[in-house]
C-alpha cells in the first residue's frame, strides 16, 4: 500500500523542518552552505548532524571558542576529516536516523531531521534571547542536546565533555 503522506513526512504528515527557511546570521549560512558542499563531496544522502558539526567548527570562530581548549577542536577536525574521507566510517551512505525518509529537494541533499531540528532547535535558542536570525553557537548548543545524533558521537569520540559543553553553552 502506497503512503499518501509526502515524502520525508512523519507519521502524522509533518516534514521536517527546512533549515534554508530559518532567519540565519550571516555566519550561519554560510556555515550552512559548507555543510552541504561537505555532504555532496562526501556523496551522502543527507546533510547530518556532523556535516553541520564540521562546518560549524572550520567557519565559526565563537563556536570554537566554545570548546574547553584548542586541543579539543583540534581533535574534533581531525576526527571529522577522517570521517569525511571514509576512515573509520560506519555511516557512509546511511541515513541519520530519526524514522523519517529524507526529502531530496532538486538533487540536493536532504537535512536529516536530526540537523534540521537542531537547526530549528537554534533559531528558537536566538529568539528567547531576543536575536532574529540564530548564530552558529546556537546550533552547537542545540546539536549537544541530541545525545542519539552523530555530532555529539564525535564529539564524544574526539574526548568532548559533552556535558561540560552543553554547561558552557546554556
Amino acid at each position: 500500500m502506497q503512503s499518501s503522506l509526502p515524502s520525508g513526512a512523519d507519521a502524522c504528515g509533518h516534514l521536517p523542518p527546512d533549515p534554508d527557511d530559518a532567519p540565519l546570521s550571516d555566519e550561519l549560512a554560510l556555515v550552512v552552505a559548507g555543510a552541504r558542499r561537505r555532504a555532496v563531496r562526501d556523496g551522502d544522502r543527507q546533510v547530518d548532524s556532523a556535516h553541520l558539526l564540521h562546518s560549524l567548527l572550520e567557519t565559526d570562530p565563537d563556536v570554537r571558542a566554545a570548546f574547553a581548549d584548542g586541543g579539543q577542536v583540534a581533535r574534533l577536525l581531525g576526527y571529522l576529516v577522517q570521517r569525511s574521507i571514509g576512515y573509520g566510517l560506519q555511516w557512509q551512505g546511511t541515513v541519520e536516523d530519526s524514522g523519517a525518509v529524507p526529502v531530496v529537494r532538486g538533487g540536493v541533499p536532504a537535512w536529516s531531521p536530526v540537523a534540521a531540528a537542531a537547526m530549528e532547535a537554534g533559531a528558537r535558542r536566538a529568539a528567547a534571547r531576543g536575536d532574529e536570525r540564530a548564530r552558529g553557537v546556537d546550533v552547537l548548543a542545540a546539536l549537544a542536546t541530541d545525545g542519539e545524533s552523530r555530532a555529539v558521537e564525535v564529539l564524544g569520540r574526539a574526548g568532548v565533555d559533552v556535558d561540560g559543553l552543553r554547561r558552557r553553552l546554556n
